[in-house]
């Protein structure tokens, strides 16, 4: 894991210093009276996550010491993808000329990414054969409309020729409209920071249902729209490259509005078409948060009030119209129930110590230093759950694995906490399919059951890939197929995780 920018990083000493200057009863009400910029700078950025309390790993709770169970009834297993990051030939979004602009640390094109714009039907047939149940997949907006009003027909036929491919082969599509990706155009005008482009937004949603809706029945609006708002307005990481705590209020509370417009717009246009049966959601970025001592009464102000700042209020707004700092008001976020499901993105857990936060010595991470927290999906689950009662998809859930040593042993332990919680938890898709452009660090970081040659493109199955198969054919985990596949160690903080 990286360390925080230096900017931020000074930021925070010189906050955490002031901060630990109190300790009398009124802590609390002098704390939340500190610069919100230096609070949130600790927030999310997909590149620099942080860990929690001090654990060596093993198990997560279960019963006894076994990794053995079984999935739940009706849940589906699939994989996710997402369209900027796999499908190659485009050059006219945000992320392209971001990447030209040097912002991609391994320096890697997305406009070649994996090529799966051309290769689609070798993936299919890959998908066909791990037994793949359901998958999530995205359209990438400057294909469909490459000028303002102007839509390429033929780029809408390509999608509608490979979605009707995956329905044949028994393979239903969960469609994401927006995934961090802006056409030039738009965001040459102010991308979602500009509450008026929120029509453009919902013109191409229109389109694509109009196109598509009789094929698709179930819709993710917006992808992460905290990481959005927080990596490319306050972190500056990720582009357009901001660091201004008013635009990232401004993007996240034109990105809540948004989707309450799509929410409906989306069943409105396919009820019209004569569905009865669409669902519509947001795919969240959820974290577990926790103080580093859960003793100190501070620590514990500070892990509820970023992690409400980061994700709490974002998901009450999209879910339920409920306006909370720093979320601000707009005529479209009202009072309503706006999901037909929670999306669940989850990866990590976070660790809050004061305005800074970090990875606990000996905890088990990932290949880019994120904790790795089984028990943090059911915990985050059953917050959303508590927002509003409705069916769960886990639309990502994944790790940073170079060398697939330990990735069927992450999604054996996620799977399980998940079977074993008690939540309506009905789909599980992977992330991601194959190796993929994973925005800022590029083709460095591989997340995929499939190993992709990123100089030939060549697809590989990897043992973890084996290992999904086999549990989607035996509708759970055995301990024999937990031994024979799930034997590696989780790297811990502080080791070398090349």
């Amino acid at each position: 894991m990286g360390l925080l920018p230096s900017i931020f990083a000074r930021k925070i000493r010189t906050a955490s210093r002031r901060l630990y200057r109190f300790s009398t009863a009124s802590t609390i009400e002098r704390a939340e009276k500190v610069s919100v910029e230096k609070i949130l700078s600790l927030a999310y950025n997909r590149n620099q996550l942080a860990g929690g309390i001090i654990r060596t790993g093993g198990l997560p709770p279960g019963r006894g010491d076994t990794m053995e169970f079984q999935l739940k009834d009706g849940m589906l297993l699939g994989a996710a993808s997402a369209a900027t990051q796999i499908e190659g030939g485009d050059d006219n979004s945000n992320w392209y000329d971001w990447y030209r602009r040097g912002y991609v640390k391994d320096d890697s094109d997305p406009s070649a990414a994996v090529d799966h714009y051309e290769r689609w039907r070798e993936d299919l047939e890959l998908m066909k054969d791990m037994g793949i149940q359901c998958y999530r997949m995205g359209v990438e907006w400057s294909r469909v409309e490459p000028r303002d009003g102007v839509f390429d027909e033929k780029a809408i036929a390509h999608y509608r020729e490979e979605i009707q491919a995956l329905k044949e082969a028994g393979i239903p599509v969960l469609l994401t409209l927006h995934h961090f990706n802006n056409p030039l155009w738009l965001e040459e005008r102010g991308g979602f920071a500009q509450r008026d482009n929120i029509t453009c937004y919902l013109r191409f949603v229109r389109k694509m249902v109009e196109s598509v809706g009789d094929l698709v029945s179930e819709y993710i609006t917006i992808n992460e729209p905290n990481v959005y708002a927080y990596n490319g307005y306050l972190e500056g990481a990720w582009p357009p490259g901001r660091k201004s705590f008013l635009e990232m209020s401004r993007v996240m509370t034109n990105m809540a509005a948004a989707h309450i417009e799509a929410y409906g717009l989306i069943r409105k246009t396919r009820l019209q078409m004569g569905y009865k049966d669409t669902r519509v959601g947001v795919a969240n970025h959820l974290r577990a948060f926790a103080p580093k001592d859960p003793k100190n009464p501070l620590q514990r102000f500070w892990a509820e009030r970023v992690e409400e700042l980061f994700q709490g209020s974002l998901t009450k707004a999209m879910c339920t119209g409920r306006v909370v700092f720093p979320i601000g008001k707009h005529p479209s976020i009202v009072p309503g129930e706006f999901c037909d499901f929670h999306g669940v993105n989850y990866y990590t857990r976070s660790t809050v110590s004061g305005p800074a936060d970090g990875v606990a010595e000996n905890c088990p991470v990932n290949d880019l230093g994120w904790e790795i927290y089984p028990e943090g999906i059911g915990e985050v689950c059953r917050k959303v759950y508590g927002v509003l009662k409705k069916p769960i998809y886990i639309t990502e859930n994944g790790t940073c694995d170079n060398r697939d040593r330990f990735r069927a042993r992450y999604i054996a332990e996620h799977l399980r906490v998940l079977c074993e919680s008690g939540l309506p938890v009905e789909r599980y898709y992977h992330w991601c399919f194959c190796d993929n452009w994973e925005w800022v660090e590029g083709t460095s970081a591989r997340f995929g059951l499939v190993h992709v040659d990123f100089e030939t493109q060549a697809r590989t199955v990897k043992d973890s890939g084996a290992f999904y198969k086999r549990v989607i054919q035996e509708r759970g985990v055995s301990e024999a197929l937990y031994e024979a596949f799930c034997g590696g160690e989780y790297p811990k903080n502080g080791e070398d995780q090349g």
